[in-house]
């Protein structure tokens, strides 16, 4: 550790200007987000022994009885057990009718061909794509311009867009992240989203998502917040765009970002059970259900029976839950839970006296 480690860095910047248009700290949240699970792609990679099929097979089944209705089950073209088991999950009919796999790939054209061979007669997916876009990426690792960056990007969503027309039995969704965008000009994301989603030409009635990630949790969660709304006030063609937001938890306020995010304009939120992910996590989505249902807005997932939610994660992520989670080890039943906040001690404060 640094004797003084404050001159090591500099705080990130994300805005030129003060952004004073904001509007989020007026609203409260009243809904849920779309939820969507990560574990067994963003969670799984994280992990120092991977799952196997049977674990990725158990975990499967226990986020869909949790409520799920969008799970990332795999990267299909980076390993043959990701690719075999999304072959399993339609091959087996295991997807329920109201549930959506979603499955992601770079954009490399012979990685997109074999996430479409492993999606072969699926009746309904969507396909994500990321492509990083930050400075520090442009410059050390790949040495491009922005044109070129654009280009990855667009030639990627082309491809899919033409795999998806030649497979009209499937119902196709997509997804774009410009990865690292917690770090890239908030112009320069822009005009990459709305490049892409002009290139796949969304309708409101046919929606694509565009994904805004927190990579790297570089800043307070207001600024987040700010990044977001910024995004949802100038994204062209708003309304045939779901925004959705996946934040990690380097600063550990993932769920913060998440909520303050939701004020902002997203209306989808990617993460994981008890915060499993790269680095310090991916924003925890019991956390965040939990504290909707709490606060009387009914989240639409079901943790009820919490202790055999955290028995499954925490075998098949072969790792612990905290046992200082905010709700891992307390036995709430939300959907009972009366509209009585008298204070601490009524069923509305289920934590109280732990």
């Amino acid at each position: 550790m640094l004797e003084q480690p404050q001159h090591k860095y500099r705080p990130t910047l994300p805005f030129t200007r003060d952004y004073a248009e904001r509007a989020w700290p007026s609203r409260r949240l009243t809904a849920p987000p779309v939820w969507m699970s990560t574990d067994m792609r963003d969670g799984n990679q994280a992990l120092i022994e991977p799952m196997d099929a049977a674990r990725k097979l158990r975990c499967f089944e226990q986020l869909v009885a949790v409520g799920l209705k969008e799970i990332e089950v795999a990267f299909p073209s980076a390993s043959d057990t990701d690719f075999n088991f999304v072959r399993t999950l339609i091959e087996e009919r295991r997807i329920p009718e109201d549930v959506t796999i979603e499955v992601l790939t770079q954009s490399r054209p012979d990685l997109i061909e074999r996430t479409f061979e492993s999606l072969r007669s699926v009746p309904r997916a969507i396909v994500h794509l990321y492509a990083p876009i930050a400075p520090q990426w442009r410059r050390i690792v790949f040495g491009m311009s922005r044109a070129e960056i654009k280009e990855i990007a667009l030639a990627g969503t082309r491809q899919i867009r033409a795999l998806a027309d030649a497979r009209p039995g499937t119902r196709w969704i997509y997804e774009y992240s410009p990865e690292t965008f917690s770090l890239a000009e908030l112009e320069f994301a822009l005009e990459m989203c709305d490049a892409v989603s002009a290139a796949w030409g969304p309708t409101p009635e046919d929606k694509m998502i565009i994904n805004l990630p927190s990579t790297v949790e570089c800043t307070t969660a207001n600024v987040y917040a700010d990044q977001i709304e910024w995004m949802h006030r100038h994204l062209a063609r708003r309304d045939s765009i779901i925004l959705s937001v996946h934040p990690h938890n380097d600063r550990g306020t993932a769920v913060a970002s998440a909520e303050l995010a939701v004020l902002a304009g997203a209306d989808r939120v990617e993460g994981c059970l008890f915060g499993n992910g790269e680095r310090t996590g991916n924003v925890d989505l019991v956390t965040l259900a939990m504290n909707l249902d709490l606060h009387g807005i009914r989240s639409g997932l079901d943790f009820s029976d919490m202790a055999a939610v955290r028995a499954c994660i925490e075998a098949c992520n072969q790792l612990p839950v905290d046992v200082f989670h905010p709700y891992a080890f307390t036995h709430a039943t939300p959907a009972a839970t009366p509209a009585d906040t008298s204070g601490p001690g009524s069923a509305a404060y289920p934590c109280a006296g732990r």
